[in-house]
């Protein structure tokens, strides 16, 4: 596996807090705000003075209406919980990372008897689901959010049994959005603070070890190495 950053140098703003790169990459403006470009992982980020504080990630957050009986909701997060379900074997239990303020893809996965518990820092923040091993790990919308991804996604891969499986569902940068940067909706949204390009997540398959499956251009699957885990 490569090798994750070191502590963030407390002079810069422009460390990758992804791969690490000191100062990385060039400034791009995408709508109206200025990103870094990491010329490692390729992710595109908002330096630390730009990043949102809590009790604004919170109120912003709150205003999603994300509810569970929303059939529109229930389709788009159907492009994850499709492909993940197909993968998992029969009872596999496991943790929507990041599960916001309206839980619907654990009831989801629940509904197809994989038993899932929810995890969140504003909503659901009882560390107890962290300290657990699971047969699988999902993060719908919420890598985006991360402020220093290595560290979530540090603590996933801790919590990941052997063999076992974690689906991400997120705005990639594919080629064809490359083509009209500048201007994606997707980095409208104030707390949509690293975007991921299909090499970034071919970066972060490398650091953990993970096998990696692109199903579309907005999820992501990777599987821990090891056996098949038990329920």
């Amino acid at each position: 596996p490569l090798p994750g950053p070191g502590p963030l140098h407390p002079g810069r703003v422009t460390d990758c807090p992804l791969c690490g790169e000191p100062s990385a990459g060039a400034t791009a403006r995408l709508q109206h705000r200025p990103f870094h470009d990491c010329g490692r992982c390729g992710l595109l980020f908002v330096d630390r003075g730009e990043l949102p504080s809590a009790e604004e990630e919170r109120a912003r957050y709150a205003t999603h209406r994300n509810d569970p009986a929303d059939p529109g909701y229930r389709d788009f997060l159907d492009r994850l919980a499709a492909p993940l379900a197909e993968r998992l074997p029969v009872g596999a239990e496991g943790l929507d990372y990041g599960s916001g303020p309206g839980p619907t893809l654990s009831a989801m996965l629940t509904e197809r008897g994989f038993p899932t518990t929810i995890w969140d820092p504003f909503f659901a923040p009882d560390p107890a689901p962290l300290e657990r091993r699971w047969s699988f790990v999902t993060c719908s919308e919420v890598v985006e959010h991360l402020h220093r991804p290595i560290d979530d996604l540090t603590r996933i891969s801790g919590m990941l049994r052997p063999g076992g499986w974690f689906g991400v569902m997120t705005g990639i940068v594919t080629p064809e959005i490359e083509a009209k940067l500048p201007g994606w909706w997707y980095a409208r949204d104030p707390t949509h603070v690293a975007l991921y390009r299909p090499r970034t997540m071919t970066w972060i398959a490398e650091r953990f070890g993970w096998s990696i499956e692109a199903v579309s251009g907005t999820v992501v699957l990777f599987r821990a190495p090891g056996a098949t885990p038990t329920p």
